[in-house]
């Protein structure tokens, strides 16, 4: 599914540039080289102007929702730990020292036995 969602992501963002590409703000652009001359005497050059701009707009939400849904797919899958970055995984691995020592033993048990007193030769 995550597959998918980025395949049509990857899709709506080259039909995004190319709408882009084809409007311009004066009403030429590069929508008359591309064939659509004969549509802009047909349909006049206001209404090819406001299907740009709608066709704009609605592939810029479609990839908003769609990277949106990437992001609720990817914490939503069967995952036993979510995606992290190197900086969250760099935090969780150190330790945070403890705010409180911890209590020494009443008693130290010798690890060593103590070395004898050595006597000095008369």
């Amino acid at each position: 599914m995550y597959i998918a969602l980025i395949s049509l992501i990857i899709f709506v963002c080259l039909l995004l540039a190319l709408v882009v590409l084809a409007q311009n703000p004066k009403g030429g652009g590069l929508s008359s080289q591309f064939g659509a001359g004969g549509t802009a005497q047909l349909m006049g050059v206001k209404r090819t102007g406001d299907l740009l701009e709608r066709l704009t707009w609605g592939f810029a939400i479609a990839l908003m929702v769609l990277s949106l849904g990437t992001q609720m797919v990817s914490h939503t899958s069967g995952d036993s730990a979510p995606v992290r970055s190197v900086n969250q995984q760099r935090a969780l691995e150190t330790r945070v020292p403890a705010t409180t020592p911890a209590p020494a033993p009443a008693t130290p048990a010798p690890s060593t036995p103590a070395p004898a007193p050595a006597t000095p030769a008369q």
